[in-house]
């Protein structure tokens, strides 16, 4: 080879092994943050857990019961906190108003969720025990389509 397509060779090269470890570098970074973020990295995993609590500090599904629902034009989603425990109790749709319910989940959980429907739109519910107390995370609406 003649000296310069020897250079440009080697500049070609060069360039194409920067790029490969710029490129792995932005991948790991992206991946690492963006898992901290969702709290599913090692960042995130590391805070959520406390190793001062031991087995036995752990909140028993028999604390006190708190009582309530969450009610609007759908109907009703009643839930019962034990401590952090979440438990859904009941789904009662607004019949009349030609609501039914599509699923609702009974706990024990960190949360609970409730979906209700009248065929045109749907209502999302997520429950979760602030201190003790039902307490209503998200509510989502949705608008279903003609199929």
């Amino acid at each position: 080879m003649t000296g310069p397509l020897r250079r440009r060779m080697l500049l070609v090269g060069l360039w194409a092994a920067v790029t490969a470890v710029a490129v792995l570098v932005g991948v790991f970074a992206i991946s690492t943050v963006g898992a901290t973020i969702r709290d599913r990295g090692p960042v995130g995993d590391e805070v959520a857990r406390d190793t001062s609590v031991q087995p036995t500090d752990v909140p028993s599904p028999e604390g006190p019961k708190v009582r309530d629902e969450v009610s609007g034009e759908w109907g009703a989603f009643v839930v019962e906190c034990r401590d952090t425990w979440a438990y859904g109790i009941a789904a009662r749709p607004d019949r009349a108003a030609g609501w039914r319910v599509v699923s609702w989940e009974k706990g024990p959980d960190d949360d609970v969720d409730a979906v209700f429907s009248d065929g045109r739109n749907s209502v999302d519910l997520e429950v979760f025990c602030n201190r003790g107390r039902p307490t209503l995370a998200e509510l989502e609406r949705n608008t279903l389509g003609d199929d």
